[in-house]
């Protein structure tokens, strides 16, 4: 994607299902949970990259002994930062004392049969280490101590803070994550009283009672008590201090998880091949987290899988497949590739099927794998056009013209490159714009002067300021005769509001040609009514709101508005013709078909909220607010 945006945060869970010894004298050491935890972190780094965080629960501690441990960062290397820190408690140990898993577990911090890591991506200016997960939520009952992290935004925070408050709780902030931690901790104490006023009146000490509720606490409905009303896009992984352990998924399946389990682990991450990768375990060993479900492991080791919301129709997010997810999982490369596979004939349409004088590149990185199957598309219709020319020759066909025939390929080079990632220091605003402008380089010498058309393979453009400040400045210096960009998604029309950083319609790039084309043709009081509409909504119930800029696009057909974009993101003055297109919604649904959540590109919202959040991102914009479309 050559528009970065904030996106995507990243889970791991480990809970260690047999002693600690049994994987010393298995694996070799006693840091087996910690070393499998910050592998799995590492192989997703592509998900968090604003900090990381940790924390690790120990079963059966002794009163007085700590049991939870919990380390944070935001240090520039906040993964290899975190670890250290982690690893300085065990530096100046002893052979004996490193190889002894029971000594460890009694006196080092870290040791503990449950991990759980996080990668935070955060949506929210504020990045300090307080905004890391997990979060902790103390309290001196070992059971109602609760960690949690997790990957998720919710459309409907102010309603669930307003509840809190409603049940006497007096949060510190207005937050997602507190919400979400409040949430669940306000029900966990009451699962856990209910317990205790239970078993109390059979005349159990208090101590025999907490046994009890550490077998019959009932994380199912805990958990669907909590999240009722949750609306969004969410996977929660929470422990509670006893050693029970829970990862809650979306009822739409917004956001992606996986698990694995055996007679010696269970783990979950956000991405199969972290998974696979870490454990070395084959594609059909690792289960998806069905939608609306709860992954438990209860302090004893049973394992479930069970309903705590009713599932919705899937909407998966498909942005996870285009860009977000890591492309070694077999799926999503394949479905990458079947992207810009389905691009062939519109770019062969472009160039008006010119071989020769066409030549094909992909900027950024992440492109490429889009490219490879746009590549193979290419190539099997260049071979129609060979057969075509061979059949129609016959007899008549020589062996050199027949080697000129079979020659035939299409021009395929690494053209445009990023170059170091660069900061300025300069106030002024042409400077800065000069100095972004060479953020990307070019290969010299490939692309003939006013003859060729050059092709670049993006795999989704949100702002397009990086293709007007860098891009394509960069790239008409190779003096093509035509610049054609190719997105192998969709045009991004509306705001996310389930954890990607997409929420100001006026950074669209899709919206701001859809308001000149409005303007253009004498519809612009289209705008004004739209907003009245969104207006007339803004306090009714969630479910009773509709998306009211869906009406808006409906005016002009897709390929006007991407003929509008390709203005907006030329440069001014600038000699080669510039091209846009698009992957359809339905290329997108056809590339892949099990994550069809596509309410950035269509507008159809997965949850009400979504509807809510668009409404008021367009009210936002009408009114020339510079802020997110929710909370």
């Amino acid at each position: 994607m050559s528009d970065q945006i904030k996106h995507e945060c990243g889970i791991a869970m480990i809970r260690l299902l047999k002693p600690l010894d049994y994987y010393h004298k298995k694996y070799g050491t006693a840091f087996y949970g910690l070393n499998q935890l910050q592998l799995l972190l590492q192989k997703q780094r592509n998900r968090g990259q604003d900090g990381a965080g940790m924390a690790t629960i120990k079963l059966d501690v002794q009163p007085g002994r700590k049991y939870i441990s919990r380390k944070r960062s935001v240090a520039s290397n906040y993964l290899d930062d975190l670890f250290q820190q982690v690893h300085r408690h065990f530096k100046d140990l002893t052979p004996e004392q490193l190889n002894d898993p029971q000594w460890l577990k009694d006196n080092k911090p870290y040791v503990g049969e449950l991990l759980l890591g996080h990668l935070r991506y955060g949506t929210h200016s504020n990045n300090g280490v307080e905004t890391c997960h997990p979060f902790l939520r103390q309290n001196n009952w070992i059971t109602r101590n609760l960690l949690v992290a997790g990957n998720f935004n919710l459309t409907n925070v102010d309603e669930l803070f307003q509840e809190l408050v409603e049940l006497g709780q007096y949060p510190k902030e207005k937050s997602d994550t507190v919400t979400v931690l409040e949430k669940i901790g306000h029900f966990l104490d009451d699962e856990v009283q209910r317990l205790h006023t239970w078993y109390k009146p059979d005349g159990y000490s208090n101590q025999e009672v907490n046994e009890l509720i550490y077998k019959n606490l009932d994380i199912q409905r805990l958990l669907r008590r909590a999240s009722k009303k949750f609306d969004g896009g969410f996977v929660m992984a929470g422990l509670i201090g006893h050693g029970d352990a829970f990862v809650l998924r979306d009822p739409a399946g917004i956001r992606p998880a996986f698990y694995y389990q055996d007679d010696e682990i269970v783990v979950v991450a956000s991405e199969r091949p972290a998974i696979q990768t870490v454990f070395n375990l084959h594609i059909g060993d690792i289960q998806e987290l069905k939608r609306g479900h709860a992954l438990i492991v209860k302090k004893d080791g049973r394992v479930s899988e069970v309903r705590c919301m009713d599932p919705l129709d899937r909407a998966a997010c498909s942005f996870e497949r285009i860009y977000f997810s890591r492309g070694n999982d077999r799926d999503i490369y394949l479905e990458r590739k079947q992207l810009g596979r389905q691009l062939t004939k519109k770019v062969l349409k472009e160039v008006d099927f010119d071989f020769k004088h066409t030549v094909f590149s992909f900027v950024p990185n992440t492109a490429e794998t889009a490219f490879y199957g746009l590549m193979e598309g290419l190539t099997d219709s260049l071979n129609e056009i060979k057969k075509d020319k061979i059949l129609k020759k016959g007899k008549d066909l020589k062996p050199d013209k027949l080697e000129k025939i079979l020659a035939m390929k299409p021009r395929m080079e690494k053209l445009v490159v990023k170059d170091a990632k660069q900061r300025t220091f300069i106030a002024d605003t042409t400077s800065r714009e000069a100095m972004v402008a060479h953020v990307y380089d070019v290969t010299y010498g490939i692309v003939t002067n006013h003859k060729d058309t050059l092709v670049l393979l993006d795999d989704s453009i949100v702002r397009g300021t990086t293709l007007h400040d860098s891009i394509i400045n960069i790239a008409s210096r190779l003096r093509p005769r035509k610049i054609v960009i190719v997105s192998s998604a969709p045009q991004i029309r509306y705001p996310d509001c389930y954890g990607i950083d997409m929420s100001k319609m006026k950074e669209f790039v899709a919206f701001r040609a859809l308001v000149e084309l409005l303007k253009e043709n004498d519809k612009d009081h289209l705008l004004h009514e739209a907003y009245e509409r969104c207006k007339a909504q803004e306090h009714s119930l969630k479910e009773d709101i509709t998306n009211e800029v869906q009406a808006l696009y409906d005016e002009f057909d897709y390929e006007t508005v991407s003929d509008k974009i390709a203005e907006i993101v030329s440069p001014k003055g600038i000699e080669p013709e510039i091209k846009v297109i698009y992957q359809t919604v339905e290329g997108l649904q056809k590339a892949c078909p099990k994550n069809n959540g596509d309410w950035y590109f269509s507008g159809n919202y997965p949850t009400p909220g979504g509807n809510r959040v668009v409404n008021r991102a367009f009210i936002n914009f009408m009114e020339g607010r510079d802020e997110r479309g929710y909370d």
